[in-house]
């Protein structure tokens, strides 16, 4: 039970009989569990501070114990009253704020040997014991305090743009060198970039021999098209619709200057 060495040695002097050790021991549990000891009594007293510590005066009724605790996050308020009945201690603890209530039942002689209440390494015994049944018996039912918010995203590095195909990428500084744009082949990159009016993406319906399939070398419609298109008419960059065969002289025939088969027949 880390944590418990420290306050049963600051303790110690108050520690007169067996059932003071145990309720340090569940003090301490309480405390594992998120909650801060706020002072003795029914009702606040003045200057009270959350606190790991037990307050002053905690042991001065051995009969019943009466103990406030506050959680970390100041959602929950809880009153404990550990009664002795005979060789028993009764557990009972009342959330005000949703007015729930928890009884657990500990035989002190199962938890404290009371030759050793000098001796902090032999004093407790079935801790793991007593953890469950606290744990099971008191935090379960009236609810441990809440944990911490997922911790959120701590720039916009963690964020990738290409998660939204509507996102407008950032733009790239002067002088750097825009990124490649991913293979006119790729089966996913039909329709892209009439997503992306920038054209930061590859991949329109309309279909551009220019950038579409194998590239074509040596064509840049920016530096014009001899007999169509003088240079500059196509900024540089610019998707390019072709509106006639590229290149002057293409040797061979069109399929399309052919006849159809059986042209002459008259039957057809």
């Amino acid at each position: 039970m880390a944590g418990l060495e420290p306050l049963y040695a600051w303790a110690r002097a108050a520690v007169s009989r067996p059932q003071d050790a145990l309720v340090c021991g569940i003090h301490w549990e309480l405390v594992r569990h998120g909650y801060r000891c706020l002072g003795t009594g029914d009702q606040a007293g003045p200057d009270e501070r959350k606190s790991e510590l037990l307050p002053a005066g905690w042991e001065a009724n051995k009969e019943v114990y009466t103990l406030r605790y506050k959680s970390t996050d100041d959602a929950r308020e809880l009153l404990l009253k550990a009664i002795m009945v005979e060789d028993s201690m009764i557990l009972n603890v009342m959330d005000r704020s949703s007015q729930k209530v928890a009884d657990v039942t500990l035989a002190v002689a199962d938890y404290i040997n009371p030759e050793h209440l000098d001796d902090f390494h032999k004093v407790y015994k079935n801790t793991e014991e007593l953890r469950t049944r606290i744990a099971s018996g008191i935090i379960a039912p009236l609810g441990a305090p809440a944990e911490k918010a997922k911790k959120e995203p701590e720039s916009q590095k963690d964020l990738h743009w290409d998660d939204d195909p509507l996102r407008v990428p950032p733009r790239q500084p002067m002088g750097t060198r825009a990124p490649s744009r991913p293979s006119p082949l790729s089966p996913f990159a039909v329709g892209g970039e009439d997503l992306d009016p920038f054209g930061g993406r590859s991949g329109g319906m309309i279909v551009d021999p220019l950038r579409s399939g194998f590239p074509h070398p040596g064509i840049d419609p920016s530096s014009g098209i001899p007999g169509r298109l003088p240079p500059g008419a196509v900024p540089p960059g610019a998707r390019f619709d072709p509106f006639g065969p590229l290149g002057a002289g293409r040797p061979g025939p069109d399929p399309d200057h052919l006849p159809p088969p059986g042209y002459d027949d008259m039957f057809m």
